[in-house]
């Protein structure tokens, strides 16, 4: 946030490390084309196609609706369409935004569903609010705002669905919680049979652990009640130290009760990759009244953007970046408030290159493993055709609840952007150098993150997983028809 002669986290310590998760996709997906003679993933297709945020995971689907309904018409839009693609033997997937990177929102040859209208609900009395399953982060910043209220824990760009968030055990970086769905009282969905439950983690207990985390394979999220905190004016501090001393520190300041947001970054040039850390931690300030209302990115981010693109193939720029974010950021940074620092689109970081796309990681890695986690990265990653701009290190406390936890463990999440060519030679070489770090990580007790490119082996996948198979054969208890089904159905949970 940018005012009163202060400028916002953002403005001046710009990373593409706040995305995790499923967002707006780009529309039709692109065919096959040629780029300086290699095969290129680009063009127009025939029939009908989806993509997302990879703009590799061209996928055919044979319709899309986008019902403009909440409640009880919601309820109806999905039981019609659930008949339809039983009837049909098609598969059928619900998503709000498709910031997936992998076809885990789009059900191949079936009917996808887009639910992206809003309807929030906020009780103060209780400290919650009731959303619909299609409603964005922008959406409950602008509902609870005006009361004073914030998320516990949202996604940190504001263009995710918040259905969508919880579906995939996504987290902030609010500490000290575990994924946002450690904050989701209920859970209201349509399952495969046409039924309407409630789910919690004290009725139809199975239900909402499947579905947290669990990719909307098990119904239809048609609201949630959510848990909210009182939103505060927050003044941020800055740390820098050796890499290899952050796990230590960042355990303190996630163990402190007056630190409510904090996280932390690595440089990223070639030559000195992760020696240095920074953290970043917001204490409120001692006037907490009339707070001012919540501001999305201003001029400052936007052109602070320019900086964070200008890293692809110049080393020297990403060292240029590092001691802005060290030196030169701390010294203009200034208060915020909790809503405002987490208002913050997708788009502002948009790469702006028709030919080049960003492809993310994320590796959970718990804190006794962070050395292995750095030198993993330094071995592995220098070497890759891809282009290495940004890694962001966030706090997620223990998931107790989803088959597919993430973090069975407190971890700290390294969400990583890397930018790569739009072609068959770029992917290819990111495949296999992202199944080199996922082995990598699984030697040292660590976990990959689900939502982006689907380049992990079964095995891998099994390994990371290992209540997958669990998950799946309850699945086609409530689901036998396997209707609710999307690309990692399709390329893993399937063969369980």
């Amino acid at each position: 946030m940018a005012r009163s002669g202060t400028f916002s986290r953002r403005a001046l310590l710009v990373g593409a490390g706040a995305l995790c998760g499923y967002a707006a996709g780009r529309g039709w997906a692109p065919g096959l084309g040629q780029l300086d003679g290699v095969t290129r993933i680009g063009g127009t297709p025939e029939g009908r196609f989806l993509n997302d945020a990879s703009e590799l995971q061209a996928t055919p689907i044979h319709s899309h609706t986008r019902p403009n309904a909440h409640g009880d018409a919601l309820i109806e839009a999905f039981r019609a369409e659930l008949r339809a693609a039983r009837e049909e033997s098609r598969p059928l997937c619900v998503s709000a935004a498709r910031h997936s990177m992998g076809g885990q929102a789009i059900p191949r040859d079936g009917h996808a569903i887009t639910v992206d209208n809003a309807w929030i609900e906020p009780d103060t009395a209780s400290g919650t609010y009731r959303v619909n399953g299609g409603a964005r982060w922008r959406d409950v910043i602008r509902a609870l705002d005006p009361i004073g209220y914030s998320p516990a824990v949202m996604q940190s760009n504001h263009d995710f669905g918040v259905a969508a968030t919880f579906s995939v055990g996504a987290h902030g970086w609010p500490v000290p919680y575990g994924p946002m769905g450690a904050t989701v009282r209920e859970v209201r969905m349509v399952l495969p049979s046409g039924d309407l439950v409630t789910a919690s983690r004290t009725e139809n207990t199975q239900l909402f652990q499947m579905a947290m985390g669990g990719y909307g394979l098990t119904g239809l999220i048609v609201d949630m009640v959510v848990d909210m905190v009182p939103n505060q004016r927050l003044s941020p501090a800055f740390e820098t130290t050796a890499a290899t001393d952050f796990p230590a520190r960042f355990r303190e300041v996630v163990d402190d009760p007056a630190i409510p947001m904090a996280y932390g970054r690595l440089n990223v040039t070639r030559e000195t990759l992760f020696d240095e850390a920074l953290l970043v931690t917001y204490a409120p300030t001692e006037d907490q009244s009339d707070i001012p209302p919540a501001t999305e990115s201003g001029w400052m981010s936007h052109a602070a953007s320019y900086l964070y693109r200008g890293q692809v193939g110049r080393e020297g720029m990403k060292d240029w970046r590092w001691w802005v974010e060290t030196s030169l950021g701390p010294r203009f940074a200034g208060e915020s408030t909790r809503n405002s620092l987490m208002n913050e689109p997708v788009v502002t970081l948009d790469d702006r290159d028709p030919t080049r796309v960003d492809i993310l990681h994320e590796y959970f890695v718990p804190f006794d493993a962070f050395d292995g986690f750095l030198q993993a990265c330094r071995d592995v990653i220098p070497d890759a055709f891809v282009e290495f701009l940004n890694v962001t290190l966030r706090f997620v406390d223990t998931d107790t609840d989803s088959y597919l936890p993430h973090s069975p463990g407190p971890t700290i999440a390294a969400v990583m952007s890397f930018t790569q060519e739009l072609t068959a030679r770029a992917e290819a070489d990111h495949a296999r150098m992202t199944r080199a770090l996922i082995d990598r990580i699984l030697e040292i007790g660590g976990r990959y993150y689900l939502p982006y490119r689907p380049h992990a082996t079964q095995d891998q996948f099994t390994r990371a997983y290992p209540r997958a198979a669990e998950l799946a054969a309850h699945k086609r208890e409530i689901d036998p028809t396997l209707t609710l089904r999307n690309n990692l159905w399709d390329s893993y949970m399937a063969h369980l």
